[in-house]
């Protein structure tokens, strides 16, 4: 006897955002903040302060040097639905159930919900990324679950538990495991237990039973009949012929005839229904998870140099980047496994910036990592497993002859990423901002430059200003080499009021007489971004003292009113 599980997901599309929105990838560090680690090892430190450390006051800077702001976790969520257009009209596609308690639906006039709602969250639905990331949990239940998982609609997905239930603990465990490992990942599911597709999926989208529903063997036909006509999944012009009729439950749908059924609505109806209550199998179309790229290669005696190594990977890896061209992928990720005769396989990792199936390259990254593999008494076998890939289409060329094409630089990359690690390598890009720590971030060595002209939002400030853009680190307003993660405080600081740089000062504990000075440059709080920063002032200077070097200090507060400050001096960077 077949059985088959109806997993229904009514808030996928909604959730999916939620999720994506939770779990985003926290920003990554500064530039400044590991040119900083550099300049720790140079100088002596004192106190307690750590790197990367947040603000343990707010206070200490006159609320100006405070870290961006980590999110909305904490807040109230506005009511948050997604649109898409329907024909000349934009209408709700999902809502989530704070904007369903309000009265909108999906299907109603986003206009109308935007008039009924005030301060309503709206995204683009994105129906094609939906279906993506219902295919990727299909092939996940397949790998884990059970193997036949075939997708139905945009938010349904059929798992046949014939053969498996006992393997979970049952039917009732299985469904409950999987209700809470979707819970875990912050999906609501309902899931339906039945003979036929057909009857799991009416179970799971109309069945009053909060949560799960296993209908016993032989025993979907009963469970069906009280059901409406909309769950036999039919047309809604049959249905809404029907309701006319009077017949509004799969019970009185079943003990009409069948003759005048079929006349009247064809033969779908019938179908339909035949398939539910089992008298017609309905196959299902499972996803095929895909199977993953292994070029393996076994030795009759085992090998123990590096030469044979090496000559050994120049077989497998012209197999592999051929395995690479017929899926149609490049590899970011590959390890090599070395399986010794004692058992203890020896591993090489090696990452790519960028999707490549170029033999040359991916050879010369693992010949440099050799020297890891601890051969023992032998090795037996050598296996290349790519473990990840992405789809690598074609790329763009020069088309004038007499043009000199722009350099590649992620074989670069790959050669200082299997040495030094991919973190330690990155970018500096300019943020327009005129706090210091803000306005340069991290960016990955190969990312492409932002686009210049892009269209800013219709809320942006930025558009008040019609003057023409500066560039954010504009040559008249030299910054140093080496900015600090946190500005320092500095301790015995001697300088007049107001405007005058410091005599001298004590950093970490040393004492610097100044004998040369430039400033001030006076930097206001971002009011925009924050009400705290709205009297906020820094008066930054450029020093140099008795010994050559230079630093860059401000005080906090313009020296007259206190509101903008308390006065106290920090060091923020150093002059290379």
């Amino acid at each position: 006897m077949q059985r088959v599980a109806a997993l229904f997901l009514p808030m996928w599309p909604i959730e999916r955002l939620r999720q994506a929105e939770r779990h985003a990838a926290p920003p990554e560090p500064r530039a400044p903040a590991a040119a900083e680690q550099q300049l720790a090892r140079s100088v002596p430190r004192g106190g307690g302060w750590r790197p990367g450390a947040r603000w343990a006051r707010e206070d200490q800077l006159g609320h100006v040097a405070l870290p961006p702001d980590s999110g909305r976790s904490g807040e109230e969520l506005s009511p948050l639905v997604t649109s898409i257009r329907d024909g000349n009209r934009i209408v709700i596609a999902a809502a989530c159930p704070q904007a369903r308690a309000l009265g909108l639906p999906p299907g109603m006039a986003l206009a109308q919900a935007r008039a009924q709602v005030a301060g309503l969250d709206i995204r683009d639905a994105d129906p094609e990324g939906d279906r993506a990331h219902l295919a990727s949990l299909a092939v996940a239940l397949a790998r884990r679950w059970t193997p036949t998982v075939a997708i139905e609609g945009d938010d349904t997905l059929f798992l046949d538990l014939t053969g498996v239930a006992h393997l979970h603990g049952g039917e009732a465990q299985m469904v409950a495991r999987l209700r809470r490992m979707l819970a875990r990942l912050g999906y609501t599911a309902r899931i339906a237990i039945a003979d036929t597709p057909g009857a799991a999926w009416a179970l799971a989208h109309f069945d009053r039973h909060p949560g799960e529903r296993c209908c016993a063997s032989g025993r979907h036909a009963e469970a069906l009949s009280p059901l409406p006509i909309e769950a036999l999944r039919i047309d809604p012009a049959a249905v809404e012929l029907l309701h006319r009729l009077g017949v509004t439950r799969i019970a009185q749908l079943t003990a009409m005839p069948r003759a005048p059924l079929v006349k009247r609505f064809g033969t779908g109806l019938a179908l339909q229904l035949d398939r539910a209550l089992g008298r017609l199998s309905e196959p299902l179309h499972p996803v095929v998870p895909p199977e993953p790229i292994a070029i393996a290669q076994r030795f009759a005696e085992p090998i123990a140099t590096a030469e044979a190594i090496e000559h050994w990977l120049g077989t497998l890896v012209p197999r592999l980047t051929a395995a690479l061209a017929e899926k149609g992928v490049g590899a970011t990720r590959i390890e090599l496994i070395a399986d010794r005769i004692d058992g203890v396989p020896q591993r090489i990792r090696i990452g790519l910036a960028r999707p490549s199936r170029d033999g040359a390259h991916l050879l010369r990254l693992l010949i440099r990592r050799i020297e890891q593999v601890e051969p023992g008494y032998g090795v037996d076998a050598l296996t290349l497993h790519v473990r990840r890939a992405l789809p690598l289409g074609a790329e763009p060329f020069t088309e004038r002859l007499d043009e000199e094409a722009a350099p590649d630089l992620a074989p670069l990359v790959d050669t200082l990423a299997t040495r030094i690690g991919m973190r330690a390598m990155w970018r500096s890009r300019p943020v327009e901002s005129d706090v210091p720590e803000r306005s340069v971030t991290r960016m990955a060595v190969l990312d492409p430059p932002a686009r210049i002209g892009t269209r800013t939002k219709i809320d942006d400030v930025g558009q008040l200003d019609r003057s023409p853009a500066l560039h954010p680190w504009h040559p008249e307003w030299p910054k140093p080499a080496r900015l600090l993660a946190r500005p320092e405080r500095l301790d015995h600081v001697m300088a007049e009021l107001p405007d005058h740089a410091p005599r001298r000062f004590t950093w970490r504990g040393q004492s610097h007489r100044v004998i040369r000075a430039d400033g001030p440059e006076r930097i206001q709080g971002e009011w925009w971004k924050r009400d705290a920063e709205r009297a906020s002032v820094r008066d930054y200077f450029r020093v140099e003292d008795e010994a050559g070097r230079r630093y860059w200090l401000f005080r906090s507060g313009d020296g007259e009113r206190p509101v903008t400050g308390d006065l106290s001096w920090y060091l923020h960077g150093v002059f290379g």
